[in-house]
C-alpha cells in the first residue's frame, strides 16, 4: 500500500510546481490513478489481521475515518490558501503529510502479519 501511496504524493507535490494547466492535469490525474490502488490491499489486510467477530466493524471504521478526513480537507486548504496566500501550500504540505503517514503506517504495521501468514 506504501509503494503506490509515495508515489502518488511525489505526485501531488509535483502538482504545484506544474508548469501549464495541462501537465498539472495530467499529474493531478496519475495521481489519482495510483492513489486508489491500495483500496482493496488494505481492506483485504484489516480484515485479515483483526478476528473474525470484529471485522465489520474494523472495516467500517476504517472506512469513516477516511470518509471524514476527506470531508475536512477541503475547508483546511481554503484556510491555507486565504491565509498564506501561497496557491501551492495545499499541494506541499498534504504531500509532505501523506507521506509521513505512509512511512509512520508501515513502520507500524510491517511485523504484523495475518494469521494465516504466521509460520509456526
Amino acid at each position: 500500500m506504501v509503494f503506490t501511496h509515495i508515489p502518488s504524493n511525489i505526485l501531488l507535490i509535483l502538482v504545484a510546481f506544474a508548469p501549464t494547466l495541462p501537465f498539472a492535469i495530467a499529474l493531478y490525474l496519475a495521481r489519482m490513478a495510483l492513489s486508489q490502488m491500495d483500496v482493496p490491499t488494505r481492506q483485504s489486510y484489516i480484515v485479515a489481521v483483526v478476528e473474525e467477530d470484529e471485522r465489520t466493524a474494523a472495516a467500517g471504521i476504517t472506512n469513516i475515518s477516511r470518509n471524514i478526513a476527506q470531508s475536512v480537507s477541503p475547508s483546511l486548504a481554503g484556510y491555507i490558501l486565504q491565509s498564506l496566500s501561497l496557491l501551492s501550500a495545499p499541494f506541499v504540505l498534504g504531500g509532505i503529510l501523506k507521506i509521513a503517514y505512509d512511512v509512520s503506517l508501515y513502520f507500524s504495521f510491517k511485523h504484523i502479519k495475518p494469521s494465516d501468514e504466521k509460520s509456526d
